[in-house]
């Protein structure tokens, strides 16, 4: 029973940082489309969007070309994608269904009341009139639900893989997130940057590009209180990679990870957590000197295959078929 369970509040956890994440960005796209630029401009980032979560080709397959309109209507309140915010949201309301018996009255009331506030606001089409107050629901709810599993949850085995659920899935995105905006870069078209050639970055790189990046998770005002100075790509990529005290840098997230798998080891974990130790070691002890020497895109590249074979393994080791 207490794998099941785990199980459920595992997938739970994810799918609703899933939609968070969706709505992170879809808002902070939304907000840069309306600044002057061209229609090239402005179909390159919606199309960027799409990569993140590797869904341009079943957009196009559905819709073709690339519009603001149609990838906000796909990305939403599509049913059929797997990654839109309402899957995500139902598939999240079914999994903490699955165990209703086991949650706190509190945690099965925000989900439920998420899902049903959900449906009524797309129904009222507001969100066609204004999409960026929708988008702050989302995240909104998305903190509602992890405060309230910390405030009321036994911290039991169960607590400890919804933990993990989460920061899997956020260290997913903030991957994902880098290497397509990395590759994006305005006045880099042939992605030196990326590539690993911090020499080729522009000092005067478009301030509204990397504050973008910044303001999708939150950490553009942390920024500016590491820093104190302009907005570099290089210092960029540093924050969110490698400072353990940023939320949702891939160091933090790997700490959570650690810490909850190490709280629920038992005698076939090991192999699971020595894989989770060692790519937290490797963000713990990088400089991002190194890691742009080498080639960002390949290190994250690299880094996204063995998170999601480490989310595999502690799945494999621990719960029951994904029931999502």
């Amino acid at each position: 029973m207490l794998s099941r369970t785990a199980d459920h509040l595992f997938w739970m956890a994810r799918y609703t940082e899933r939609a968070e994440n969706t709505a992170r960005m879809l808002d902070v796209h939304y907000q840069m489309s309306l600044l002057p630029q061209s229609a090239q401009v402005a179909r390159q980032g919606w199309e960027a969007l799409l990569r993140i979560s590797e869904l341009l080709p079943a957009y196009q397959y559905q819709h073709g070309e690339v519009n603001a309109r149609d990838v906000l209507h796909f990305m939403v309140r599509d049913e059929h994608n797997p990654s839109s915010i309402y899957s995500c949201l139902r598939a999240a309301r079914e999994n903490a269904r699955a165990v209703r018996g086991v949650l706190t009255t509190e945690q099965w009331e925000t989900q439920n009341q998420t899902w049903l506030e959900l449906q009524r606001l797309l129904r009222s089409g507001d969100f066609e009139r204004d999409p960026g107050p929708f988008f702050e629901w989302v995240k909104f709810r998305s903190h509602v639900s992890r405060g309230v599993a910390y405030g009321t949850m036994l911290q039991d085995e169960a607590f400890h893989f919804l933990r993990m659920g989460t920061f899997l899935e956020r260290a997913d995105n903030t991957a994902r997130m880098l290497d397509v905006k990395f590759h994006a870069v305005p006045h880099d078209p042939a992605g030196a940057l990326a590539a690993g050639d911090a020499a080729a970055s522009d000092p005067t790189l478009d301030f509204y590009h990397w504050s973008s990046v910044l303001r999708s998770v939150s950490a553009f005002e942390i920024y500016r209180k590491v820093y104190r100075s302009v907005i570099t790509p290089e210092r960029v990529a540093e924050l969110l990679i490698l400072r353990a005290d940023m939320p949702r840098s891939l160091a933090a997230c790997l700490d959570e990870v650690v810490r909850n798998l190490e709280a629920v080891r038992n005698e076939h974990s090991a192999e699971t957590e020595r894989h989770a130790g060692r790519l937290r070691a490797q963000l713990r002890f990088a400089r991002i000197d190194e890691i742009l020497d080498h080639g960002l895109h390949a290190f994250l590249t690299q880094f996204l295959e063995r998170v999601n074979a480490l989310g595999t393994r502690i799945s494999q080791t621990f719960l029951l078929p994904a029931a999502a």
